[in-house]
């Protein structure tokens, strides 16, 4: 009783984790009520999008009142753009809907970051101030500092959602949402809603309707994506991160060019693992209610270039920068220079889209160079009637992305200068054995992770189908098996997932 009535407790500093106990006590009511509703559509959805209001605040606190005013603005201008038929009232409710969603966004996500670059260059004293925390402290005697404007919980995936809908309906792909609860439960789905995939609303919108139906084998691989998004964020991932790469980039300069080099592949695990297990997670509890949500990671790790990296890493935000930002500016219509300007663009502001940081549009930049680069080489070798061997597109596809990580994980770029020089003057391959046999489990997670990661589809695809046909109660002493060894292997304090921060 006491936990539960944590767990109805507002609680603005804890988020509300898929790894918490709290949460899946949340999601054991949230089944057993979906278990009593389930046969009334209408029932079902308003159930649903009041737990995700719950959701939200559980892991926003009062921000979700910015959901509700993206919620409330873009299904009104949908409505609006529905009715609408002369071509300048159209566009003038587009840009309602992009002004409004996009200063939100950048208000609470770069406000600091732009007064601090005008600070720096004019020597002006501009301090920014949070308006919304002021409201509340007034209104809700809370006590949230007015100076530093905290960060919404999933704003750039709930922002992105809705505009993705205002810019379909716009286009005419598809037909205005009529009922505010429907549209207002799209947008607060609250396995994917703080950070993805990145629904769009022709992908979820007609799965309302549906009735709702649910096999044994859907509800097995539910669980296993469940099973498999916990063992990798609670295992893999929180033990490479507490053991090893939170110490090394915190401080480079006490550890060697090896140990650094060790983080660096780490982080690239870790990150994948953080990423690709939360979307895992969410993608299996959503079948449990229902509703199928996108693919979002398909091992990117596997990629023979940067292009194909970047259609396996993340895809609902890769295809949503595509279709809305690089086709829009031109693609690759408009000639080879044209081209390499619209990637260059668009993989700038895929940088920024993950924070307010001259290192996330470094790391941007870098992409977008890597896919010039792809570009022209491609070009290239089709002039020439060459193929580019797999195996080293492989290599230097996988080196890239691990090199950018580095300037993507470190606190400053001072940081990563440390980390840089470190690597090429105090490598010390001597040492390489005294590290493994002081850390053997740091390297025995590293290749197990890789190991899972590279492992063939097909094997996959077949250990799968194998299970399915496995007796029940096998399956089920198998999964009690899985959550017994996360518990016993998970060894740190539950770690936030790295892409909550976006």
């Amino acid at each position: 009783m006491d936990k539960l009535i944590d767990i109805l407790k507002q609680q603005n500093e804890a988020l509300f984790l898929f790894t918490d106990t709290a949460f899946w006590i949340f999601f054991g009511f949230v089944l057993l009520g979906h278990a009593i509703v389930y046969r009334n559509k209408a029932l079902r959805i308003l159930f649903l999008f009041v737990v995700s209001l719950f959701f939200y605040y559980k892991t926003g606190g009062y921000f979700f009142s910015l959901l509700l005013i993206s919620t409330i603005t873009d299904y009104s201008i949908g409505l609006a753009l529905g009715k609408a038929t002369k071509k300048a009232v159209r566009k003038l409710l587009l840009t309602i809907s992009l002004v409004i969603n996009l200063s939100l966004l950048a208000y609470f996500k770069y406000l600091f970051f732009f007064v601090d670059s005008i600070n720096h260059i004019f020597h002006s004293g501009i301090v920014p101030v949070d308006y919304l925390a002021e409201f509340s402290n007034k209104v809700f005697h809370t006590g949230f500092d007015i100076s530093d404007i905290t960060l919404p919980v999933g704003i750039s995936f709930f922002t992105f959602q809705t505009l993705s809908y205002s810019i379909d309906v716009y286009r005419k792909k598809i037909g205005p949402v009529r009922n505010i609860i429907d549209f207002g439960f799209y947008v607060s789905f609250f396995p994917q809603l703080v950070a993805g995939p990145i629904v769009r609303a022709s992908q979820f919108i007609p799965q309302l309707s549906k009735k709702y139906r649910l096999s044994e084998r859907q509800v097995w691989k539910a669980i296993l994506l469940i099973l498999g998004g916990l063992f990798k964020k609670m295992v893999i991932s929180d033990y490479l991160s507490v053991n090893m790469i939170d110490r090394v980039f915190e401080s480079p300069g006490i550890y060697s060019g090896v140990e650094i080099l060790t983080a660096v592949y780490g982080y690239a695990l870790q990150i994948y693992c953080d990423f690709s297990g939360y979307t895992d997670i969410a993608i299996g509890l959503a079948l449990l209610l229902g509703f199928k949500l996108p693919k979002n990671f398909n091992s990117p790790y596997k990629a023979t270039s940067i292009v194909s990296f970047w259609r396996r890493w993340h895809m609902s935000l890769s295809f949503w920068l595509r279709d809305y930002l690089y086709i829009p500016l031109g693609g690759n219509r408009k000639g080879t220079f044209r081209t390499g300007i619209n990637l260059m663009i668009t993989m700038l502001l895929g940088g920024l889209w993950h924070g307010a940081s001259l290192r996330f549009v470094i790391w941007g930049a870098l992409h977008g160079i890597g896919l010039v680069v792809n570009k022209l080489f491609t070009k290239a070798f089709n002039i020439l009637n060459w193929k580019f061997p797999k195996p080293l597109g492989w290599f230097i596809t996988f080196h890239f992305v691990v090199i950018t990580w580095m300037v993507f994980r470190a606190h400053s770029l001072e940081t990563l200068h440390v980390m840089w020089y470190r690597l090429f003057n105090a490598f010390q391959p001597e040492l390489f054995l005294n590290i493994v046999t002081s850390q053997p489990y740091i390297y025995i997670y590293l290749a197990l992770g890789f190991t899972l990661h590279w492992l063939p589809g097909k094997l996959k695809t077949l250990s799968r189908k194998r299970f399915g046909r496995l007796p029940v109660v096998i399956k089920i002493l198998f999964a009690a098996f899985i959550l017994f060894l996360i518990h016993i292997l998970h060894q740190s304090d539950l770690q936030p997932f790295i892409y909550f921060r976006f």
